[in-house]
């Protein structure tokens, strides 16, 4: 079985890219704040793939989508992949976890092995 390694730290075009994605469901103050709270993030939380998809209410996208395909040959390379980007959901007041940046790569690591620990940086909209 394939190993899944990761980057120490996002790559710097993973937060222009959460941003983009985070000003589709919130305003640009909020996404400024969350942006600057994954880019102060140090320390990585690890989750495994199958729990970030289900936290986020996400399907697994299948191995053949163009991006997974990308990061699945990466992961047979033995590239490493960059952290994901997370925005932490409220379970009371029914607000899923969000993947800012990364949900391909969760996806390949999930195709790889769905116990692999991947490091996130989480931010809290609250």
């Amino acid at each position: 079985m394939t190993t899944v390694t990761w980057l120490d730290e996002p790559q710097h075009h993973d937060y222009p890219a959460a941003a983009s994605y985070l000003t589709l469901i919130a305003g640009t103050d909020l996404v400024d704040r969350l942006i600057e709270e994954l880019r102060d993030a140090r320390n990585a939380a690890f989750f495994k793939a199958k729990d970030i998809l289900r936290a986020a209410g996400l399907a697994l996208l299948p191995a053949d989508d163009p991006h997974v395909s990308s990061d699945l040959r990466k992961i047979h390379d033995h590239k490493d992949l960059s952290p994901i980007l997370l925005v932490r959901g409220d379970l009371r007041l029914g607000i899923t976890l969000e993947i800012a940046d990364g949900y391909h790569r969760v996806c390949a690591s999930y195709h790889t092995d769905e116990n692999t620990d991947i490091p996130c940086r989480i931010a809290s909209a609250a």
